[in-house]
């Protein structure tokens, strides 16, 4: 029974954040998903911690991917975020300086 009740709160997740994010305006998305880098890496850190407490092969094989998984999505995010940040720079001319003519 524990393991219908892991599914069902899995499902519910996924089923409430689709409807979150779907609600949230095009102009929000990136500066959203670079202001929840953090649950990336709690996320990370989850998966390490079940993968350090499996006892069977299989279990441990699925807690490598949860760890792969985690870890490149919170590398993924601060990649977006970095070039979000880089889109706010400004340009910067080569070879137009105020002193030449």
């Amino acid at each position: 029974m524990e393991g219908f009740i892991a599914l069902y709160i899995f499902m519910l997740a996924a089923v409430t954040g689709y409807e979150i994010i779907s609600k949230v305006p095009v102009i929000l998305h990136t500066p959203l998903m670079s202001g929840s880098n953090f649950v990336h890496g709690i996320v990370l850190v989850g998966a390490m911690v079940a993968m350090g407490h499996a006892e069977s092969t299989a279990q441990t094989v699925i807690g490598f991917i949860a760890v792969l998984l985690a870890a490149g999505n919170a590398v993924g995010g601060y990649v977006v975020t970095e070039r979000m940040l880089e889109m706010f720079k400004p340009s910067e001319k080569s070879g137009n300086k105020e002193g030449d003519k």
